[in-house]
């Protein structure tokens, strides 16, 4: 009789890296952004930090614990949780909504699936969004963002969803390249990790060249977003400098687990965020979309691998009781 097999696409590859390397790379290339965000943000950043991360590991253990699991956290996935969840949080954020968004991304954004390689969504995108659901004032206003010199305001992505002139916005800078300056270093409000556009670019450049993400869904979707604001007339520049773009971009919208598997599907991946990015911010209710882009590219990711995987070499056998090996 003909024996049955699971047969994926090609290649198959057999490497010796694990997932704690491949998460320590992360960890790594998320130092830049943890350094801008504590000197920007000082022990308001650092706080929220060291919540986040302790919260992520207790709330694997305990959910592993009552799922009957084996106890595992050397891999080093809630730390790198608790790091992304952190950097989307703005520097007022009380540390019981940090608690309660970190436990949500651990336990209905990632273990409820069935742990670390069988989610569906980006958890940390999960715990934003229903920290953003449930309680939007401490995430959105002027009364939850701080600048470099501890002054509460509008982020300047608020401030253009309200009508503020892009030319008078940078007044406020002193000219448009001094705008520009500050807001790829990070000088603006905004959320701890999202800020130093320089900073998500050190980490993002290294890995790319630890080959732990590819440039296809940075490049396209960052691209999108400058191409379609361009031809609306907006500033495209400021948009990719501005709100959750660049760290989304390269840290979220790259997850493995999460996007597609393909150069192809990463593209469809790439342009369909930048999309809703574009339409979020010059449409929607909220003037920052990077979250929702994501989370929505991420439910479609199984559809997107569907139609783009490789094709399998060989054919089809006939299933005939008369066949045999």
């Amino acid at each position: 009789m003909v024996k049955k097999f699971f047969l994926t696409p090609s290649p198959h590859i057999k490497t010796k890296e694990t997932v704690g390397l491949i998460m320590l790379d992360v960890i790594i290339a998320m130092l830049p952004i943890l350094i801008a965000s504590i000197y920007f943000f000082k022990t308001k950043a650092l706080g929220i930090i060291l919540i986040s991360v302790v919260s992520a590991i207790i709330f694997e253990v305990i959910s592993q614990k009552i799922m009957g699991r084996k106890v595992w956290i050397k891999d080093g996935s809630a730390i790198v949780t608790g790091l992304l969840f952190a950097f989307t949080l703005p520097p007022t954020l009380p540390w019981w909504a940090v608690v309660v968004g970190i436990g949500v991304a651990i336990v209905l954004g990632k273990m409820v699936f069935g742990g670390m390689g069988h989610n569906i969504f980006n958890p940390a995108l999960v715990g934003r969004s229903f920290i953003l659901a449930s309680w939007g004032a401490l995430m959105v206003g002027s009364d939850c963002w701080i600048n470099i010199d501890g002054v509460a305001g509008a982020t300047v992505l608020e401030k253009i969803k309200s009508g503020t002139p892009i030319d008078v916005l940078a007044n406020e800078f002193g000219s448009k390249s001094g705008m520009y300056l500050d807001l790829f270093l990070g000088k603006i409000g905004g959320t701890i990790g999202e800020t130093s556009a320089l900073a998500i670019l050190i980490g993002g450049i290294y890995l790319l060249i630890r080959k732990q993400i590819t440039w296809h869904i940075p490049i396209t979707f960052i691209g999108t977003v400058f191409i379609l604001m361009g031809l609306f007339g907006q500033d495209p520049i400021f948009h990719i400098l501005t709100g959750g773009l660049m760290l989304g971009a390269f840290f979220m919208a790259t997850d493995m687990v999460t996007t597609p598997y393909t150069a192809k599907g990463k593209f469809i991946f790439g342009i369909g965020a930048g999309i809703l990015v574009t339409w979020i911010r010059l449409k929607g209710g909220y003037p920052e979309g990077v979250c929702y882009a994501i989370l929505i590219m991420n439910g479609v990711t199984p559809i997107i691998n569907k139609y783009t995987k490789p094709k399998v070499f060989g054919g089809a056998i006939k299933n005939d009781k008369n066949n045999k090996i």
